[in-house]
């Protein structure tokens, strides 16, 4: 019973610390002119949570934080194309994790990829407008780059702290 109620209160630390993060996008303004370019900091909650607990823990808080971060500081499209971003990449994350024991860094970059490709596509079928896909190399690209360093972060995290699940 005690390593369940120390297993939920990390998790609840998490999730408290994905919608900071989220928060502190907010103010981040867009330099790069295309939209949906962001670095995506509670991305770095998500990694650390498939690699050092497990797979319903990453889907759960993860689903949990958009769908919270949209009604906080968003709206209900950006629940949707948060939910899609982050679903794709967490299932891409977590194959690529268990085919291949690939770095975290890796899996990250892959990852950040992987939510720019979701999101673009449910902005293709919600504006109904394919023209969009012009930017997918801008966004791929933005998200190698941030993939890279949220995978850098969440390594040096997960090598740095001592937390109960899964060791790797």
């Amino acid at each position: 019973m005690k390593t369940m109620k120390k297993k939920v209160a990390f998790l609840g630390i998490f999730l408290a610390l994905a919608l900071i993060f989220s928060y502190i996008e907010t103010w981040i303004p867009n330099v790069f002119g295309v939209p949906g370019i962001k670095l995506g900091l509670a991305n770095i909650v998500t990694v650390i949570l498939l690699f050092r607990f497990g797979t319903k823990e990453a889907y759960g808080i993860s689903i949990v934080r958009v769908i919270l971060a949209g009604f906080l500081f968003g709206n209900l499209a950006s629940i949707l194309y948060g939910l899609a971003g982050a679903m794709l990449s967490l299932t891409v994350m977590l194959l690529m994790k268990k085919c291949s024991r690939l770095k975290v860094i890796v899996v990250s970059a892959v990852g950040g990829i992987c939510h720019n490709i979701g999101q673009l596509t449910v902005a293709i079928l919600v504006l109904e407008n394919y023209k969009i896909a012009f930017y997918l190399p801008v966004l791929l690209i933005s998200g190698l780059v941030t993939g890279i360093l949220i995978g850098i972060v969440a390594q040096e995290v997960i090598l740095r702290l001592h937390m109960g699940g899964k060791q790797e």
